[in-house]
């Protein structure tokens, strides 16, 4: 005799619960044939509903064997479970058991999902199996806008939608009206006449009347077996009716991915409110970070800026040997003529000596202290100032030892009522025309009111003196300061026969600034990172929440033939998505939060660069990754008859 389609020999389930051990069903042994119409009959808590569960490989015998097509199943792992599930058995349920989310074709087409048919086909085989059931123009229809006896047609055309060469019906009339229990009735003579061996499940012998084997259950024992228990021809249609699957490749896996990206972002929209309390967390924490970031970023910027005002690539000659140095007051080495030879080096683009001392000013009736510098024409360019108003003198005017000024804002306040420019201020004891007004910088920000006026003016007519306090350098913009700080001291130490100067790098200094800002960026950005930490908390708390609401319609993704890393990846999907949707928002939110800021020019500039915005992403992505994998496992390993027995 050829093996049985199902067979199970000697098969016990026992389940195990507070009041002990409970024996639901007690040695059963039975042989289905390919084209049988079985009904299995019996009182409530009979065990007939664990029977057809163990036949449909939704649960496992504690003890006995059981085969499908000759192959035992005690020792399958649960994806070669799933795998029987998803390619021999089409599932009816009391219940439907459909997803609300979910129209009547998608609902359908869900089995070949895992099956690995790509969409168009799916679609078009689900639209013909409505099309076969009446459901054609209910095919774009959710479940709640169905009736009791639709929704159960629609059950019928997913349990064949990858063949369902056998057909479990678990009490598919309990919950209809008695015409619509009728029709299904006839749909299932109809599918057994296709082919399709079914099996169905019912306490009701009017149903069960309809089949040409009757098995009757009592107390988990088999009590009697009536009826034809010969095979119905077996015509080929269930088989040419089945959607060929195999193996999945690239195609089919990454129309796997959208297919779950798609379902969860229909969970998404589902819950929106819930959603976006989830995402709350990561929206805060990657706004908090890029924010952060920009602000660092602009800090920086506008220190650097403040330090290149003083001076790009620029270096101090000063006399001693130090700052505070004593004996530099009697060091008259520093002269005119050094700041000659520097201009003349390849490496540098220009030089200023400087000379300066306090002077009162006197403008009509105006009078202020002032600080007189003498200074070169190139100063402008040595230290990058700007002018608001009129010039900066020039090279002839120097040599001339004209007696011009510019001021700066202070000392056009303090000395002037109107335009500066034309007027004469007297300085000590000497008339100086000014010619400019300088910009406000960090350079000329100090407390007191400065005029700048030719070096040769101040050390022959001002401060009598041709002693340099020091001398500016700018360094070419390609060269190394550290280089040219070399090269410029072995120049001075050569002709002044000895090391009687120091030289103060302002590169150092930026560099200072800018590690401690960086410093403290990252930790401020660490301190940050914290909300999106407490985000993924929350995403894998309501994740968690999520699994629990969900346990039914895992149960149905089970049943029809989801495997294990399918629900995990359904869910780890859902998770990424949920923390990748709120990192876009937190980065818009701290977009948001630029914009205001310069609006209501709040002093620091927040600068925003693709990388942090790229890094904060990729992070809230490895949190949904990260948090999301413990909800989704634990989905992935619930058990299919829980999950579906649950409320």
């Amino acid at each position: 005799m050829a093996s049985a389609l199902l067979e199970l020999h000697g098969v016990s389930r026992a389940y195990r619960s507070a009041a002990g051990e409970v024996v639901v069903l007690k040695d059963v042994s039975l042989r289905i044939d390919a084209g049988e119409f079985i009904a299995i009959i019996g009182p409530s808590g009979s065990g007939k509903s664990t029977l057809m569960n163990i036949l449909g490989c939704l649960d496992r015998p504690t003890a006995g064997s059981y085969r499908v097509n000759g192959v035992a199943t005690e020792q399958m792992l649960p994806d070669e479970l799933a795998r029987l599930r998803r390619e021999h058995f089409g599932f009816i349920f009391q219940r439907y058991n459909l997803m609300e989310n979910l129209s009547a074709t998608e609902n359908v087409a869900l089995p070949a999902v895992y099956a690995g048919v790509d969409e168009a086909r799916r679609t078009l085989r689900a639209q013909a199996l409505l099309e076969t059931l009446g459901l054609g123009e209910r095919s774009t229809n959710r479940p709640s806008q169905l009736s009791g006896g639709q929704q159960q047609r629609v059950s019928i055309a997913r349990s064949l939608m990858n063949g369902g060469a056998i057909v479990l019906a678990d009490e598919p009339t309990g919950a209809l009206d008695h015409a619509s229990g009728q029709q299904v009735m006839a749909e299932l003579k109809r599918l057994h006449e296709q082919g399709h061996t079914v099996i169905v499940v019912t306490h009701d012998a009017s149903i069960a009347a309809h089949a040409g084997r009757v098995i009757e259950i009592a107390d988990g024992r088999v009590v009697a077996d009536r009826g034809d228990q010969c095979a119905a021809p077996d015509t080929g249609v269930a088989h040419a009716s089945r959607i060929p699957t195999q193996p999945a490749e690239r195609g089919a896996r990454l129309d796997g991915l959208r297919e779950a990206a798609r379902m969860a972002l229909r969970s998404m929209l589902a819950h929106r409110l819930r959603t976006l309390l989830t995402m709350l967390g990561i929206i805060i924490g990657v706004a908090a970070v890029v924010t952060v970031v920009a602000l660092g970023k602009g800090a920086q910027a506008q220190v650097e800026s403040q330090i290149n005002e003083l001076g790009a690539s620029t270096l101090e000659i000063f006399p001693g040997a130090d700052f505070g140095d004593p004996r530099s007051a009697e060091i008259e080495t520093l002269v005119v003529g050094d700041a000659d030879h520097l201009a003349a080096l390849s490496y540098v683009d220009s030089v200023s000596p400087n000379l300066g001392g306090s002077v009162a000013a006197q403008q009509g009736n105006r009078r202020a202290n002032t600080q007189v510098l003498g200074v070169g024409a190139d100063l402008p360019r040595v230290r990058g100032l700007r002018l608001k108003a009129g010039r900066f003198f020039t090279d002839a005017e120097v040599d001339a030892h004209r007696a011009v000024g510019v001021v700066d804002q202070k000392a056009a306040t303090a000395l002037f009522s109107g335009n500066p420019i034309g007027s004469t201020v007297l300085l000590g004891g000497m008339p100086v025309e000014v010619i400019g007004v300088v910009a406000a910088s960090a350079l000329t920000s100090g407390a007191t009111p400065t005029v700048y006026v030719p070096y040769t003016s101040a050390a022959s007519r001002l401060l009598g003196s041709q002693r340099l306090e020091s001398i500016t350098v700018r360094v070419r913009d390609d060269v190394p300061t550290t280089a040219a700080e070399a090269s410029l001291a072995a120049e001075l130490q050569r002709r002044h026969g000895g090391r009687d100067f120091f030289i103060y790098n302002a590169d150092q200094i930026r560099k200072a600034v800018m590690n401690s800002s960086r410093t403290m960026a990252a930790l401020v950005s660490a301190i940050a990172a914290v909300a999106l930490v407490v985000g993924g908390v929350g995403v894998m708390n309501i994740m968690l929440v999520s699994v629990k609401e969900r346990v039914r319609e895992i149960g149905v993704r089970l049943a029809v033939g989801a495997r294990q890393r399918d629900i995990l990846r359904q869910f780890l999907i859902e998770a990424v998505l949920i923390c990748l949707s709120g990192g876009v928002l937190g980065v818009a939110l701290a977009f948001s939060v630029g914009v205001l800021s310069s609006v209501l020019s709040l002093g620091v500039p927040l600068l925003f660069s693709p990388a942090p915005v790229l890094v904060a992403l990729a992070c809230s992505s490895a949190i949904g990754l990260g948090f999301g994998y413990f909800p989704a496992r634990s989905a992935a390993q619930l058990d299919p008859i829980q999950a579906l027995a649950s409320e």
